[in-house]
This record gives C-alpha cells, sequence and structure tokens, in this order.
C-alpha cells in the first residue's frame, strides 16, 4: 500500500512544526517521493543525524508503505 504525499508531510509537520516542508511525487505512483525538510532543530547536526530524524519521524513507514525517498534537509541559514 502506498502513501500520499499528504500523509508524509503530515508526518514531517507533526515532528518538525516549525520546518520547510517539501514533498514530490516523483513519478506520479505514489511510491518513489523527494523530500526537502529544513529546521531549525537540524543546527549542529550532521547530515546523517538530520536523516536519521526524518526516518523517525515517518514512524516505520521507510521501506513498507514508502519504498523510496531521495531526502533533501538542512539547518536554517542565519540571515
Amino acid at each position: 500500500m502506498a502513501m500520499h504525499a499528504s500523509e508524509i508531510e503530515a508526518l514531517l509537520r507533526e515532528a518538525f512544526p516549525d520546518a520547510v516542508v517539501r514533498i514530490d511525487d516523483l513519478r506520479g505512483d505514489g511510491d518513489h517521493y523527494a523530500a526537502y525538510v529544513e529546521s531549525p532543530s537540524f543546527k549542529g547536526k550532521s547530515r546523517v543525524a538530520q536523516h536519521q530524524a526524518v526516518y523517525a519521524a515517518l514512524k516505520g513507514r521507510m521501506g513498507n508503505e514508502l519504498h523510496a525517498l531521495m531526502l533533501t534537509t538542512a539547518a536554517p541559514k542565519d540571515a
């Protein structure tokens, strides 16, 4: 069973309420997505730690309902 982009976005916004979140369905099949998450909570964390936080926010759906996720994470740049 595939996930909808809105479900992914809702999970990420729940975990990172102050984040900029963009989800793109790469193939239109509900199975391959690209996600961009920019959150102040990522400041000072390695890219690996940022990605682990996003996967944790997906609550075990990665590899199950969600087959492929091309993930880009960032901490906001100071103005």
